[in-house]
């Protein structure tokens, strides 16, 4: 499907989207928690909980819950064949995992928001490094400038050390941009209150943070991604604020979602 389809289709059912059930903001909803009875063989947003470091960067791991995993499952649900796990109340099913919970080996698929704010013990980083080995993905999201990045390549090291766990950066002629949309470039989404606040503008820390990136830890087995990061851009606000604003929708949304279905459909089949 072309990036034209994508926007077309996204367009027609974004006042719809709004209305669905459910998709109130993290502030005074109760944190989902994964169970056993969550997992039913069908796609499960599974959104890691985690501490914040006193000096890291970031407002922590509810930053766009959970909106944004909702919304990502029903648009995942509707783009591609994928089927996804159902809500009696919310419609989509989503759950939140700690690092330390055995839950988590359930979870092909991980996603962090704001990992520059990010602390690991020595417990959790010991399990995503277990986990990541047994072939996990996990996608962190929503980090700005060098400080918050350097700090969340501190916090991965203690999983996945550099030596051999390089962080690198992903080409626009890799897998992950073709899996299932064509992706030409790298899109920087601002947080929706810093676009309305600023006019427009896209980065949200200036010039520590002009230019986004897509970067990875591949296995050095067979050079998959485990370790996906989309720095200096937020794609958890093109999903979770898409309601919100239609201009802002209209702009961000359509490559947001195209990133986002390909990393998922990626990490299901690599």
């Amino acid at each position: 499907m072309s990036g034209v389809l994508l926007a077309v289709l996204l367009a027609t059912v974004a006042a719809a989207q709004g209305r669905r059930r459910g998709f109130g903001g993290f502030r005074g909803a109760a944190v989902k928690l994964a169970t056993p009875q969550d997992f039913d063989g069908n796609f499960l947003f599974c959104r890691i909980a985690f501490r914040n470091a006193p000096d890291g960067d970031g407002d922590g791991w509810g930053v766009d819950y959970p909106r944004a995993d909702i919304n990502l499952t029903f648009r995942l649900s509707e783009l591609t064949k994928v089927t996804v796990t159902r809500d009696a109340e919310e419609g989509y099913n989503h759950v939140v995992v700690r690092l330390t919970d055995p839950l988590l080996y359930r979870c092909p698929f991980v996603m962090m928001t704001e990992p520059g704010g990010a602390f690991f013990d020595e417990a959790e980083a010991a399990r995503l490094h277990d986990y990541l080995l047994k072939g996990g993905f996990l996608w962190v999201d929503d980090f700005w400038g060098d400080y918050a990045f350097d700090h969340w390549a501190g916090q991965i090291a203690k999983a996945v050390p550099p030596e051999p766990y390089r962080i690198v950066d992903v080409p626009l002629d890799h897998a992950l941009f073709h899996t299932l949309y064509d992706i030409r470039r790298i899109p920087q989404i601002p947080s929706i209150n810093f676009w309305g606040r600023t006019g427009g503008q896209t980065s949200e820390r200036g010039r520590d943070s002009a230019v986004p990136h897509v970067r990875a830890i591949l296995s050095p087995d067979d050079g998959h991604i485990m370790v996906l990061m989309t720095h200096n851009t937020d794609f958890g606000d093109a999903f979770e604020r898409e309601g919100d604003d239609h201009a802002y929708f209209l702009q961000f949304a359509p490559e947001g979602y195209a990133f986002a279905v390909n990393a998922i459909v990626y990490s299901m089949t690599h």
